[in-house]
């Protein structure tokens, strides 16, 4: 890909290998860039920059095992992945985790997601 991402989200991560890697796994997406501040993933149809903490804001922050769910956001993020079973088998694995139930969209199931920093997103799959 030349110039700009068409779409795109940061999000913000304190064990930046670990939240890239886990991404990168559980939305099958390719690691394009990677320093020791940020990690670019990039799928068709998506790109996803994760950004490390500054140090200076790092220090006072705590992720829990498993995380203390992000809930206070104003923006959620979602993919459509092959399952819904699959990606949970994933997000077990890597530290992350489904919450809540199962809703049907038109011709998809959604399920709320959460990432081991415990920031929520969607997963979507498309019904049979």
């Amino acid at each position: 890909m030349s110039g700009p991402a068409r779409a795109g989200c940061l999000v913000y991560a304190l064990d930046l290998s670990r939240l890239a890697g886990f991404y990168e796994a559980v939305l099958g997406m390719e690691r394009l860039h990677a320093t020791e501040e940020i990690v670019v993933l990039q799928s068709p149809d998506f790109q996803l920059l994760v950004h490390a903490i500054p140090p200076q804001y790092a220090e006072g922050i705590e992720i829990w095992s498993p995380p203390e769910l992000r809930k206070n956001t104003a923006l959620k993020f979602f993919f459509t992945v092959p399952s819904l079973e699959e990606a949970a088998i994933q997000l077990d694995a890597l530290g992350g985790g489904f919450s809540g139930g199962t809703w049907d969209g038109p011709g998809f199931k959604v399920r709320n997601a959460f990432d081991p920093e415990g920031n929520i997103f969607q997963l979507r799959a498309a019904q049979p």
